[in-house]
């Protein structure tokens, strides 16, 4: 039994949790040098180009999730316009290289530091108001972004898009041969974003948003500021956001309106609604679902069977948004909680059932107490 304890507290410890993780990010990064096929899910081996660039994206994708958990999820910000900060970052990343001529990193930087000015304008803005008033603030934010895009054709390309300066990018980063080192680049972006969004919750601030999230008032009381509070994790939001449409630019050599609207925020509401509203996993998981099931449903609607397929059945099954939309409801309904919390329940289902054959010897750390126990531990002599 103290083996079977010592083991149990082990696997529910953080020491076990960080091993779990650096094993999961060395089994990603080794992924391009494996021959390794799922059918169904990716469209040729892992080491294929094509498959390099579809878990690439969506790990950028997870990235960014992870930065819209920062905002509704730990500070409970419902934004309609995060979308506007990532198309910032793929957009301006573009212009500054082409029209400054400055080299990656130098222009990367440049681009953080206006995403850091411009976030906190809009943010010191848009937070003057909470609720529906603010998410229809940033919704007016992104898509006044949006108009500046397609109106400007010479600077952005228009509907058209922007093409990615090669000149200025490095060699590596450049071509469908190249595809391996994108890959790379997107998985150490995920994993940079996860170690600052768990910073970032871990702090004072993190904390401080939760306590704002659950009562404002209660906050201002014991004499806080959750105005400057709120203003930090939406900068913080906006900072990855723009820093994953950077990414978004190189993996995809070019940037095209849809990075800003409203539609790509509303899709990452529902990827962290699937994933688990405040699990930081959760939104990984549900963005890597939402990606893959994008593109593959893409595939499925056009392929004979479905075309075969009476049209009752053909037309809906012929939309990828329609069965995304099904499993969005499916999800609310019989998964309040989305992936996160369908995990924990099957987590406790199994510690249940580890107890339970353990029959009267319990650990003493699972022992259930029940008020009438603890009361009669307090009048023993």
């Amino acid at each position: 039994m103290p083996a079977r304890t010592g083991r149990d507290a082990f696997l529910r410890s953080g020491a076990f949790r960080a091993l779990l993780g650096l094993g999961l990010v060395v089994l990603l990064a080794c992924l391009p040098l494996l021959d390794l096929s799922l059918p169904g899910v990716l469209p040729g081996p892992t080491y294929t180009p094509g498959s390099l660039h579809l878990m690439a994206l969506a790990m950028v994708m997870a990235a960014l999730a992870l930065s819209y958990h920062l905002l509704f999820g730990v500070a409970g910000l419902l934004s309609f316009g995060h979308a506007l900060y990532f198309g910032f970052g793929a957009y301006a990343l573009g212009i500054v290289m082409r029209e400054l001529e400055l080299g990656l990193v130098p222009a990367a930087v440049l681009v953080l530091v206006a995403g850091v000015v411009m976030s906190s304008l809009l943010g010191a803005v848009s937070l003057r108001v909470t609720g529906i008033p603010f998410a229809m603030v940033t919704l007016a934010f992104a898509q006044a972004g949006s108009v500046l895009v397609r109106r400007n054709p010479r600077l952005t390309g228009g509907e058209e898009g922007l093409r990615l300066p090669t000149d200025h990018v490095p060699d590596w980063l450049v071509g469908v041969a190249d595809t391996r080192n994108v890959y790379w680049l997107a998985l150490a972006a995920l994993v940079l974003t996860f170690v600052l969004v768990t910073w970032i919750q871990r702090s004072r601030a993190g904390h401080v948003a939760a306590a704002v999230r659950e009562n404002e008032l209660r906050v201002r009381v014991l004499g806080m500021r959750p105005f400057l509070v709120k203003l930090t994790i939406f900068v913080a939001a906006s900072v990855i956001a723009t820093g994953m449409g950077m990414v978004h630019l190189i993996l995809n050599s070019g940037a095209v309106p849809h990075t800003l609207s409203a539609d790509l925020t509303i899709s990452l509401l529902l990827m962290v609604v699937l994933g688990g509203v405040g699990s930081r996993w959760g939104a990984i998981l549900g963005a890597l679902l939402y990606v893959v099931l994008s593109q593959r449903l893409a595939v499925l609607a056009q392929s004979p069977t479905i075309n075969e397929l009476p049209d009752v059945l053909r037309i809906p099954l012929s939309e990828p948004l329609f069965i995304l939309g099904a499993i969005f409801v499916l999800v609310v309904l019989f998964l309040p909680g989305g992936l996160a919390g369908l995990g924990q329940r099957l987590r406790a289902a199994l510690t249940r059932r580890s107890v339970g054959e353990d029959g009267a010897a319990e650990p003493a750390d699972l022992q259930i107490r029940t008020p009438d126990s603890v009361v009669q531990e307090e009048e023993k002599p």
